[in-house]
């Protein structure tokens, strides 16, 4: 089975987005944060599950009826996940 790698950069959105929840809607804090995990755990066993990504070499992987998208690459033993966005974030 593939693992799964965070980037530093994708824990820290992932602390953010927590965050934010804690601030502005905490009683969606614990089932957001389970969802996004559980989805990218399914990445293990489905790692073409995203669609091709903007940027070259990556997948995005959505999470309906959330408003995120994780940022990944296959690579050969294992799952990279770049970036947690929020939809209307910029990207840049």
């Amino acid at each position: 089975m593939i693992r799964i790698r965070w980037t530093p950069t994708a824990a820290a959105d992932l602390d953010h987005i927590g965050a934010y929840l804690s601030e502005h809607l905490p009683h969606f804090r614990q089932a957001t944060l389970k969802k996004l995990y559980s989805r990218i755990g399914s990445l293990r066993k489905f790692p073409h599950l995203g669609r091709m990504g903007r940027e070259e070499g990556t997948r995005e992987l959505f999470f309906p009826p959330l408003p995120y998208i994780a940022v990944y690459r296959i690579r050969d033993n294992h799952i990279e996940v770049l970036r947690i966005y929020h939809g209307r974030q910029d990207r840049r």
